[in-house]
């Protein structure tokens, strides 16, 4: 007699989370990070580091995500388009990730890896020339 093999169970789709669920995600993601941006922000006016990104740091050169605290620390003292001007990348992807459970996370996730991929290389490449730009390197 010969052994059968078991069977795996048939993997049914994930049932849909109700849309109040969703919408309620949204609104701790972002009530979550507005409270956090805003104790950024106090603690920022109390105690300015100056620059914290480790790579300019070392090269004087700004990274791709550079601005991302600012960004933070902007939103939270109520400075939303001194936000955008700090990195107009990092406030699209907070936007994101705050609207993902709305569906666009599961959108992303559908896209071909390769075409995430571009779309992630090509935002760093911008992101990189806006912070050359912003900061003055590029004038020369």
């Amino acid at each position: 007699m010969t052994a059968v093999p078991p069977v795996a169970p048939a993997r049914t789709a994930p049932a849909p989370v109700p849309l109040s669920r969703r919408i309620r995600e949204v609104l701790l993601r972002g009530g979550g990070a507005g409270a956090a941006a805003v104790a950024a922000a106090a603690v920022h006016s109390v105690h300015d580091p100056g620059v914290i990104c480790p790579f300019r740091l070392l090269t004087g050169l700004p990274c791709p995500v550079c601005g991302s605290s600012t960004v933070f620390i902007e939103l939270g003292s109520g400075h939303p388009a001194a936000a955008l001007l700090a990195n107009p990348f990092t406030v699209l992807f907070g936007l994101g990730l705050l609207f993902a459970p709305l569906g666009v996370g599961r959108r992303w996730r559908g896209l071909p890896k390769r075409l995430r991929t571009g779309v992630l290389i090509g935002a760093a490449v911008l992101s990189w020339c806006w912070q050359l730009h912003r900061l003055g390197l590029l004038s020369h």
